[in-house]
């Protein structure tokens, strides 16, 4: 297809000539089948919503087409719509625009939907079996064609991923505002989330699917290698600098958890992965984001020992269950480190987990025929894990929750996960290490893509980042100097890593002082043409300020607001008006529907003095809410934090903690029992 057909069918939108039927395509992992909750009743609307999308002399011959896409798959995707043009992130100038930062905002959502990093692109899902950028191909179609006709005068809104419309508003105003999953709480349960979907008129945005902000395995990697690094160092007592000779054990290389071996390495250690999904596993070995693989266990066990004894830096992945994996490490009384579960436990009878007993294939089957009997299973199979790696951790393993809802589904199967008092046995990773090591610090997954989508482009990017974090290092407080320095690494190691897949972008965790001078940098080196184009700035949901989440991001609150959502709230609201090119505020994310709010935002960087003003401020509030939040919660990292950015900024003035002596509270509450 030539550039101008390209950018023909981006303005075209909705085709008034109907496009040919598509045919299914076997070799691209697609979403499984949903469960059927819906009414006659409620299939009649799913249709009609279907229809609303599609000019009136089509109805008759789509009407019996959607219908059986109901059937068929649970949803109505409109595959006929899909494009003929290839989705990935093109030069920004490729696109049809007039405005850059729409233009903008079209690569960074085709970022999203490119087959190379989408874990089912035909159903518009980024990641995690559900994480979804639209509902169907109608609202792409027509989301890109109000972004070429877009100005720097307009708004486009989009409600989980329906494009309401373009509105009038001025430059300084957000060119897109997103929304996903926002329903009344009452109504936020996983079938209410089915049923919505399902009927069209609700989706589950994840973090980075439903905001355009996805980058790939990189954006994971980042933090997974952070996170495993510090475990090492916490098992060990001793700050190591690599996991050399430690064995990682976790589940799950689809989407997100795809990151998990390459991470390990990268950390210097060994990772042992398991994976069911032959298809996923075959695409991740092949990209070089797993190093082994395995259907033996045996064999495997053999692999992990003589790396261990070199102290090589390697990941082995199994093909079959996990479940089967951490049962014969305790037959065989293996020794292991580190331990945890990335599956996408989120959405555990949907195709997020796996049970031990049944191939994948059965499994995709049970879901939908027998979803009581699947739902039996995953039970049954969450209890036989824990049971084994309660064992493992009574040798010496340390384990944690990786954020995806392990301990809050094997809690609700009846495992034997939970302490006296009932709190969970085992810590989520964010009470243990990114809470008190790097959220309480304000230092979270902050990344850019250069637009031109030009390798040389992020080199630049990279160096200009690296002079940032060593000039700061060399003066900084000795508590956040090892944040640092680990980052200062990992960028300067970071290309010859060849994380890179899809557009050219990069990440590393930095706090507000960071953020605004690496962003500083970038757009002076735009101003000065050392960049061929703009930068989009962002981050993950997953950070300091953007997402309240009890049993992941703000599991380390314990002043009882972890199930409140006003950090979340207040922070899409703060970044909207403060500068960002693009907002979105998403229920659920990581743990699930109904469990979390969260937030993000997307920056245009174009070398102007405004792009300057825009970043300074935006950015400086991105963080600083939540450290505001976290020190008032008496999180001692976040009170040294916040007290250091009021001394930088006399204008900054937040509501302190007094800390109330345990002795006097305990003695007080005595009197009245």
């Amino acid at each position: 297809m030539t550039d101008q057909e390209f950018r023909k069918q981006i303005v075209e939108g909705i085709p008034g000539t109907l496009p040919s039927p598509k045919t299914y395509d076997p070799a691209i992992n697609h979403a499984p089948k949903r469960m059927d909750l819906l009414s006659p009743e409620e299939k009649k609307l799913a249709l009609r919503n279907a229809l609303r999308y599609i000019p009136v002399q089509h109805h008759e011959i789509l009407a019996t087409e959607f219908a059986r896409e109901l059937a068929q798959y649970g949803r109505i995707y409109m595959y006929r719509y899909r494009p003929e043009y290839k989705i990935y992130a093109r030069d920004i100038n490729a696109y049809p625009h007039r405005s850059k930062q729409a233009a903008a905002i079209m690569m960074m959502l085709s970022n999203n939907l490119d087959e190379e990093l989408a874990q089912h692109p035909h159903e518009l899902i980024t990641y995690g079996g559900n994480g979804a950028v639209f509902q169907n191909w109608s609202q792409y179609r027509l989301t890109m064609k109000y972004l070429s006709e877009m100005t720097d005068m307009m708004t486009l809104v989009l409600y989980s991923g329906h494009p309401l419309g373009l509105f009038p508003s001025d430059p300084g105003s957000p060119r897109v505002v997103v929304t996903n999953g926002m329903v009344i709480p009452n109504y936020s349960s996983g079938d209410d989330y089915e049923r919505m979907h399902a009927v069209g008129v609700s989706q589950y945005g994840q973090m980075t699917a439903g905001s355009f902000m996805y980058i790939g395995p990189q954006g994971i990697v980042h933090g997974t290698t952070i996170t495993v690094l510090n475990a090492g160092r916490m098992k060990s007592g001793r700050e190591e600098a690599d996991l050399g000779g430690q064995v990682y054990v976790t589940s799950g290389l689809g989407g997100m958890s795809g990151a998990q071996p390459r991470a390990t390495e990268i950390a210097g250690g060994i990772c042992m992965v398991a994976e069911i999904n032959t298809k996923v596993l075959k695409t991740r070995h092949e990209k070089g984001w797993v190093s082994e693989v395995f259907s033996d266990l045996d064999e495997m066990l053999i692999r992990m020992e003589g790396a261990r004894k070199k102290k090589e830096a390697v990941s082995l992945a199994y093909q079959g269950n996990i479940v089967d994996l951490w049962e014969k490490l305790v037959r065989e009384d293996v020794e292991i480190e580190l331990g945890s579960d990335q599956t996408s436990l989120h959405n555990p009878y949907a195709g997020g987990y796996y049970p031990s007993g049944l191939s994948f294939e059965d499994a995709n089957k049970m879901m939908v025929n027998d979803p009581e009997a699947f739902k039996q299973k995953v039970q049954e199979s969450l209890i036989r894990q824990v049971e084994a790696i309660n064992v493992m951790c009574a040798r010496g393993m340390y384990f944690w929750d990786y954020g995806n809802a392990f301990l809050l589904e094997a809690g609700r199967a009846g495992a034997n996960i939970f302490k006296e008092g009932g709190k969970f046995r085992y810590p989520s990773y964010v009470e243990d290490i990114m809470g008190p090591l790097f959220f309480d610090y304000g230092f979270g997954p902050f990344r850019w893509v250069c637009t031109s989508s030009k390798e040389e482009d992020l080199k630049v990017t990279d160096e200009i980042a690296g002079r940032v974090l060593e000039a700061m290092s060399n003066n900084s407080p000795p508590r956040i100097r090892s944040q640092l320095l680990d980052n200062l690494k990992w960028i300067r190691e970071a290309g010859k890593n060849n994380l890179v897949v899809g557009s050219q972008a990069r990440i590393l965790y930095a706090d507000a002082e960071g953020r605004v001078k690496i962003g500083r940098a970038f757009n002076d080196a735009i101003r000065e043409n050392k960049v061929s184009g703009p930068i989009v700035l962002g981050r993950d949901h997953h950070d300091v300020s953007g997402t309240d989440s009890p049993y992941r991001e703000t599991s380390n609150i314990y002043d009882g607001s972890m199930f409140t959502a006003d950090m979340a709230v207040q922070n899409v609201i703060g970044d909207s008006f403060r500068g960002a090119t693009w907002v979105s505020i998403h229920n659920g994310g990581g743990v699930g529907w109904g469990e979390v709010m969260n937030g993000g935002f997307g920056m245009v960087l174009d070398g102007s003095l405004e792009a300057e003003r825009r970043l300074e401020n935006m950015l400086f509030w991105d963080v600083n809410n939540g450290i505001a939040r976290r020190s008032w919660a008496r999180n001692d990292g976040a009170m040294f934090t916040i007290e250091r950015e009021m001394d930088r900024f006399p204008d900054l003035k937040v509501t302190m903690p007094s800390l109330a002596d345990d002795k006097i509270v305990d003695k007080a509450i005595e009197n009245i029992l």
